[in-house]
């Protein structure tokens, strides 16, 4: 099934009555050197609005303020000018925060803590309860593949489990804006379509995007609107169907014809364009789509691999019914539910506790307190459980002693 299909932007919603998450006003920071001199604009008067349930791409080669942009909408740097609004207040509002997640271009995780330990550590962040970071922390593993090595240190993971890792720690607090920088990096194939399956279901769930790539594939797949950067300053900004379609090129798709037909259309054609302008030929799906329609006849032929199988999930709801939603989705969904309280169960009796242990030297020091300590007493032997009857009787005979 190629790709366009699994996303016609034009049935994704419209995005422009939605509410305003982001807001960028003649942003620009110029960078300076140590003596206060301007070394670099990084982001020069830059302007645009990503709206809620969007999936926004920033596009740009390298050095054209992508990374910039994305630091100055989380607060991490201060604009030299201009004005940024998330949710409605300033970057560095504390509660503002709370509600986006992160995922850096490169995962900045404790190497040696497991895939559970990260999630509950930023789980804690968030002033997630116990119960709940560990309720997400399954589903969240389940999600990216990594349940079956939950208890490996992350350290010891490659780049594409790193990048799952991390997918999984921006979403562990339900975030309503997602900032994704470079997610498909270093994933294979499978895992790309997970993530943009996963990406299509946060904007359905009405969860806001912001995803950074050099992979114009992906973009294309996922998102509704882009704005490429250049030298800092917006070059072009719209809907992939504004900025993609030719309009004074036109594309007839039919089944295969015979010769006899084929031919009278294309007499009818040159009757009004030159002949040199019109072009027959068959249309081809993506590399992507092929893969991934490879990849699944050899898992129908029970195939054996010992590489990753996690993509399994996302064949099946490549192919699923309007009324079947992606297993990504579910899970999410189950996220955002609140968390019910179990029923309390009734408390095991405590065993009974074990007799004190006596020491008999020390009762028998106090039974021979009046009289002369010898000069290196021999050790008593332990007592036996029978004997405790005549410690205790010797013990109630000195406190019954008169002063």
């Amino acid at each position: 099934m190629p790709v366009a299909e699994l996303n016609p932007h034009s049935q994704t919603g419209n995005h422009e009555s939605a509410e305003i998450v982001v807001s960028v006003r003649g942003l620009t920071k110029v960078f300076k050197d140590f003596w206060n001199r301007p070394k670099a604009r990084a982001v020069d008067n830059v302007d645009f609005e990503v709206r809620r349930g969007e999936v926004f791409g920033l596009l740009g080669p390298n050095g054209s303020g992508k990374s910039t942009t994305v630091k100055l909408l989380l607060g991490l740097l201060n604009p030299t000018r201009g004005h940024i609004e998330v949710f409605g207040h300033s970057p560095r509002h504390v509660q503002t925060k709370s509600r986006i997640g992160y995922l850096p271009e490169e995962s900045y995780l404790y190497r040696y803590l497991n895939s559970r330990e990260t999630l509950d550590f930023f789980g804690n962040l968030f002033q997630l309860s116990k119960g709940e970071r560990e309720n997400r922390a399954g589903q969240l593993l389940e999600m990216v593949g990594l349940s079956q090595v939950h208890t490996r240190a992350v350290g010891e993971f490659s780049k594409g489990m790193q990048r799952r890792i991390g997918l999984a720690q921006a979403l562990i607090n339900d975030p309503d804006l997602v900032i994704l920088d470079e997610p498909t990096s270093g994933l294979d194939p499978i895992g790309c379509r997970e993530m943009k399956d996963l990406i299509l279901a946060l904007s359905r769930r009405g969860k806001t995007v912001i995803l950074s790539s050099h992979l114009l594939a992906d973009v294309e797949d996922v998102c509704d609107r882009v704005v490429i950067l250049y030298g800092g300053k917006v070059q072009a900004m719209g809907t992939l169907k504004e900025l993609l379609s030719e309009p004074d090129t036109l594309r007839i798709t039919t089944p295969v014809l015979p010769r006899e037909t084929l031919t009278r259309v294309l007499e009818l054609i040159r009757h009004d364009v030159a002949a040199d302008t019109v072009r027959v030929d068959n249309p081809t799906q993506n590399l992507e789509s092929y893969f991934l329609e490879v990849v699944q006849k050899a898992r129908r032929a029970a195939a054996e691999t010992s590489g990753a199988i996690s993509g399994a999930r996302v064949a099946a709801y490549l192919r699923a019914g309007a009324e079947e939603r992606p297993p990504a989705e579910k899970i999410l969904e189950r996220l955002a539910l609140p968390q019910t309280a179990q029923p309390a169960t009734a408390p095991k009796p405590a065993p009974p506790a074990a007799a004190p242990a006596v020491d008999a030297n020390k009762l028998e020091a106090l039974t021979k307190a009046a009289a002369p300590a010898p000069a290196k007493p021999a050790a008593a032997p332990e007592p036996k459980p029978a004997d405790l009857s005549k410690a205790d009787e010797k013990l109630s005979s000195l406190l019954g002693k008169p002063e």
